[in-house]
């Protein structure tokens, strides 16, 4: 077996973090996957400039709407089969990297967003139940399962400062948190608590607004996911809250494979 490290960012606009270097530090790490969200590019504007460190296989899937959403995924491992799963994505916002590796498939997913209004909260719920159909589908066809992004959902009070202010806001809606309980009862294994337990005060996100991170009143919201037969092969799962440049910060999953 060997060691994989993965990491997930929502950078929310890779230009604009390009121009921080806040991604520099990847030269520094060893990363075999790295899935970026929200990069709100197409693969011909992405800056040759985020890092030094060369990957064998970029994957990138933008949205039909430029300057929005969008997923990439650099990977030091080659793929057997890639995709983008339009079957879940149906609107083609760029939301989904599919990567085929031996019997795993990685999903690299930046979920929608019900805060606008009701129409996108439906939108975001079709679109947990259409991707979790998709998971199930592959997990039937022998598939081992690895999910990372940005959910967009806190699951428990313990993922969020503030769950009584936010228990009406889309991100922390009752049927929205119900779904990730039906995720994990389903085989699938949050990995952050799987390895840290019930640690308080971690989040992934915090508002620009109002010093939230300075003062960490945050989300977790972006999760490593994997299908409860890899459960054995978890190394390390962690949040990189030290790291800058967006207004979510990294996270990590070490798995051996």
């Amino acid at each position: 077996m060997e060691e994989l490290n993965f990491v997930s960012w929502n950078v929310n606009g890779i230009r604009a973090v390009d121009k921080k270097e806040a991604l520099r530090w990847i030269d520094e790490k060893e990363v075999d996957f790295l899935a970026l969200q929200e990069i709100k590019a197409q693969k011909e504007q992405i800056p040759s400039t985020i890092f030094e460190k060369n990957f064998c296989e970029v994957h990138v899937n933008s949205s039909s709407k430029k300057g929005q959403s969008g997923v990439a995924l650099f990977s030091s491992v080659p793929s057997e089969k890639s995709g983008i799963a339009q079957n879940v994505d149906i609107l083609d916002e760029g939301r989904i990297n599919e990567f085929h590796y031996k019997n795993i498939v990685f999903l690299n997913v930046y979920f929608p967003n019900g805060q606008r209004n009701e129409e996108r909260l439906a939108y975001k719920m079709a679109f947990y139940d259409r991707f979790f159909t998709h998971c199930q589908k592959l997990r039937k066809e022998g598939k081992s399962l690895i999910i990372c992004g940005d959910v967009n959902t806190a699951h428990k009070e313990i993922d969020l400062a503030r769950p009584k202010a936010n228990e009406n806001t889309s991100g922390f809606l009752k049927m929205e948190r119900e779904w990730i309980d039906k995720l994990l009862s389903n085989g699938y294994i949050d990995t952050f608590r799987h390895v840290n337990g019930d640690i308080k005060d971690r989040y992934s996100w915090w508002s620009y607004r109002a010093g939230a991170r300075k003062n960490n009143v945050g989300w977790r919201i972006d999760y490593f996911y994997v299908s409860s037969d890899l459960k054995d092969n978890i190394i390390d799962a962690q949040i990189h809250d030290d790291i800058i440049g967006s207004d979510h910060c990294p996270i990590s999953l070490k798995l051996k494979l």
